[in-house]
């Protein structure tokens, strides 16, 4: 007889992940996080529980039944681990990477009450890279249905629409501004924590259910949303652009040669390999003193990947301490690791001219913690008589993003004060057909949450077609009111095939 899991009687530790020595990998853009092998994935698969109303589930932002893959791995059916995976999950190995599992589904695991949480993001990583090794793919049958889709760019949002739309049996037609398809995954995360290989892969399985995309193609240059409705002959639009326009302080010396945003530093040598310069013509102009206002991970990733390029000293400039900031704690522990110094409650308050239009520094101003702020952490407040100048040739802004511009420059959908776009508890926009999620939405967040909207849009343009989905239109027995016409569920407004004799 099995034996019922108590918290007692599972592995008490959680099993560590190997990394890539931080003297060595400072110097190289290969994955830091070296991921588990077999018996690791056994071991950190028998932590869970199995708990009959797993919290984990529903705090994943895709739904993916976690105790359900996990027996899968337990029981070596490896395939069918990835196929539980992957029924909500089109993205499994990038997710297990990036994704802030101790904010999600980790941080409600009830082994964490006691213990270290089930390392779900790590086994979630596992079976997504066995899955690319080994070719795996679930395509289900498709039968076209008529309808065409249009997806305004190729970012986590943009790529689970498609695949859930495809799935239903629509034509769809992805457009992305950049060369490469991807979006903030290719851009704006550097290959030591998420490589190119592994967007590739993943990326793959998209075509593979018949979805094109097409890149090069800025939507709202080239041609706008409402010609994509009527012109271009689309049943219904995603808009999926992100929130990739860069905040800044509007301090004085913004403007002077070396001042650049963490989204153009990242982009540059992610995706236009200015790290390779002159091999590929995009210079970067890296200093030697790199200053990165801000404390989130992508300012993680702009720190660390200065540090590759060859910067001599890279400092963290954040006005909080290190209990609140947003990053999450493996990046920061990397980042300490790999040598990056550290300035907390300090805020810049002027970028300094060395004369010649270029930077020489910045003014800065000590800060203590108050009250807490809407966001509930405690609001720094400056130290009175305690600022100083602080010494850098290069001052990158990592303070967040906002909306991309572009697609409410040249449409008529609804925006909100901030300029990102109005939706419905739908996903629905102003304009009948044309749905939106994503950082276009909500501001910047993280992949998941972004797959999860893109999710959620596939669903509420589905019912907007009348599209068969089970998920959705299937009612409870007592809720059903219209009865069946040909065997039919009439909410499904659906068809049956006939032969007449």
């Amino acid at each position: 007889m099995k034996t019922k899991k108590t918290i007692r009687n599972i592995p008490q530790e959680r099993t560590p992940i190997g990394v890539q020595d931080p003297k060595e990998r400072a110097g190289n853009f290969d994955e830091v996080a070296l991921g588990y092998g077999l018996e690791d994935t056994l071991n950190e698969s028998e932590r869970c529980l199995m708990c009959p109303s797993a919290a984990c589930i529903a705090g994943c932002p895709v739904g993916i039944d976690i105790p359900g893959f996990i027996q899968k791995m337990i029981d070596r059916d490896f395939r069918g681990a990835y196929d539980i995976v992957s029924e909500s999950n089109l993205l499994p190995a990038i997710c297990g990477r990036v994704c802030p599992q101790e904010d999600q589904c980790e941080g409600v695991c009830p082994v964490g009450d006691t213990l270290e949480p089930v390392a779900i993001g790590r086994l979630e990583r596992w079976i997504g890279d066995l899955a690319i090794e080994k070719k795996w793919e679930n395509t289900p049958y498709r039968e076209a249905n008529g309808f065409k889709i249009g997806i305004v760019g190729s970012g986590p949002g943009g790529m689970a629409c498609a695949a859930d739309m495809a799935k239903a049996g629509c034509d769809v037609t992805v457009y992305e501004a950049f060369q490469k398809p991807g979006g903030v995954l290719r851009y704006g995360i550097p290959e030591f924590r998420l490589p190119d290989a592994v967007i590739n892969a993943e990326v793959e399985s998209l075509a593979r259910l018949g979805v094109r995309i097409e890149c090069d193609t800025l939507v709202g240059r080239l041609f706008t949303i409402e010609q994509m409705l009527d012109e271009m002959g689309f049943d219904a639009v995603f808009v999926g652009t992100g929130a990739g326009s860069p905040r800044f302080m509007g301090i004085p010396g913004e403007s002077l040669n070396g001042v650049v945003s963490a989204n153009e530093l990242l982009t540059r040598c992610n995706l236009m390999h200015a790290g390779e310069f002159p091999d590929y013509d995009t210079p970067l102009h890296l200093g030697k003193r790199v200053a990165v206002i801000g404390a989130g991970n992508t300012a993680m990733d702009a720190m660390r990947v200065s540090l590759r390029l060859g910067a001599e000293q890279v400092f963290c400039v954040y006005r909080r301490t290190k209990a609140e900031s947003p990053a999450r704690v493996e990046e920061i522990g990397h980042a300490e690791e790999e040598g990056i110094d550290f300035q907390w409650l300090t805020a810049p308050v002027e970028i300094l001219d060395d004369g010649e239009g270029n930077v020489r520094g910045m003014r800065c101003v000590r800060m203590e913690l108050g009250e807490p702020d809407d966001s509930g952490r405690r609001r720094p407040v400056p130290i009175e008589g305690s600022e100083y100048e602080f010494e850098a040739d290069m001052v990158v802004y990592a303070i967040g993003t906002t909306a991309n511009p572009i697609i409410g420059q040249t449409c008529k959908l609804k925006l909100n004060q901030w300029g990102y776009i109005e939706v419905d508890d739908d996903l629905a926009t102003s304009m009948a057909g044309v749905f939106a999620g994503g950082d276009i939405v909500t501001g910047g967040s993280t992949v998941i949450l972004a797959m999860g909207a893109g999710r959620k849009a596939a669903r509420s343009m589905k019912a907007y077609l009348g599209i068969r989905d089970t998920d959705v239109i299937y009612l409870p027995e007592p809720e059903r009111s219209k009865g069946r016409l040909f065997g039919i569920e009439v909410e499904e407004k659906n068809f049956s095939r006939l032969r007449i004799a």
